[in-house]
């Protein structure tokens, strides 16, 4: 099978996991307990006003009907409109995404630097204490719960020796790199705010860069670290024995008796051969870092999809929670073919 016929596959596989995201999505507001209707009516509403309400809100029509219309809808990309503010939940559903995303890769970058380094290290000094405390450092990242390091490191970092932040963004990463410009081209034919654009110019001043970029930096570390401690520790108990395993193969054995230095050995040829796995959790676990922020967002009250999920489910906001939920599995799709098309190139007996 050709890379192509291979990444179509993927590709209509992952078409199918959406279509199903998206079903078992819009059947869990009619399994779950209540009604729309009962969020938007007021509490001494009459019959004939709650059934208005539900014309209007298009829930009185049959179930079918309203699968439909709302496979319809997301196609041209209209998710339907809030019960509660009345915008709509696509906008809002886009606008918290690169927070979500910046986090999301925040955190993997944090995790891939730690873990590799650490995995080599542990398995190129097997029982030796620099061993001991890699594996004990990855075995305290999968058993801490990261709701409580989140607390733990707001309370100690911020709060006690006030270093970073206690929670929220500051900005985006765009803002942090760049000026932001608004151009106001309102006018009498233009509604107010509805002409206004923002810029993003990149700056001279190589100061005020710092200055911005490292107030971006403290607001996303506390974040990222709590997001990544797991991540950290999947990949270097992943890395240490994958290059445990690869140390042992013949083909070390025969490049150590041509001569070769050890570095070359350990990092040109036994590393290599042991990042093909560890990129393809990397991508399985950014998938799901996005859907599994939602603890981390609201322990640091950052504005990503995570806040918007809670609060769309306190709220009984289902146009928005829908959004949400849709836009994370199509994340977690859209990664999950991205890595299957890196490890076929990588390792092309994939698609053999």
């Amino acid at each position: 099978m050709s890379f192509g016929r291979f990444l179509l596959k993927r590709t209509l596989q992952g078409v199918v996991v959406v279509w199903g995201v998206v079903t078992v999505v819009f059947l869990l507001r009619f399994i779950t307990p209540g009604s729309p209707v009962d969020v938007v009516a007021p509490l001494d509403a009459s019959p004939e006003l709650r059934r208005q309400i539900a014309r209007e809100l298009g829930v009185d029509r049959p179930l079918y009907v309203q699968y439909f219309e709302y496979l319809a809808g997301l196609l041209r990309g209209d998710m339907g409109y809030s019960y509660l503010s009345g915008t709509e939940a696509s906008a809002r559903v886009f606008a918290r995404l690169p927070a979500t995303l910046e986090l999301t890769v925040a955190a993997t970058i944090v995790a891939v630097a730690l873990s590799v380094p650490l995995g080599v290290i542990s398995a190129t000094r097997r029982h030796q204490p620099s061993d001991y405390a890699a594996t004990t450092f990855s075995l305290l990242g999968i058993s801490t719960p990261n709701f409580w390091l989140g607390i733990m490191l707001v309370l100690v970092l911020a709060v006690q020796f006030d270093v970073f932040p206690t929670s929220d963004r500051a900005f985006g990463f765009l803002e942090s790199v760049g000026h932001l410009v608004v151009i106001a081209v309102d006018g009498p034919l233009v509604p107010p705010g509805e002409g206004t654009r923002l810029v993003v110019e990149f700056p001279l001043d190589v100061g005020a860069f710092g200055r911005t970029f490292t107030t971006w930096l403290s607001y996303i570390v506390l974040p990222a670290v709590t997001l990544g401690t797991y991540f950290t520790a999947l990949i270097t108990r992943l890395t240490r024995s994958g290059m445990l395993e690869e140390l042992g193969q013949s083909y070390v054995q025969a490049a150590r008796a041509k001569g070769l230095p050890e570095t070359l050995v350990r990092y040109r040829h036994a590393l290599r051969n042991t990042l093909i796995p560890v990129v393809t959790v990397v991508g399985l676990q950014m998938g799901t870092l996005i859907g599994g922020a939602v603890i981390t967002e609201a322990v640091f009250d950052w504005p990503g999809l995570g806040t918007t999920v809670i609060n769309a489910i306190q709220q009984r906001d289902w146009p928005i929670l829908q959004g949400s939920l849709i836009v994370i599995g199509v994340g977690f799709v859209v990664v999950n073919i991205a890595v299957d098309a890196i490890y076929a190139y990588l390792n092309p007996r994939v698609v053999e």
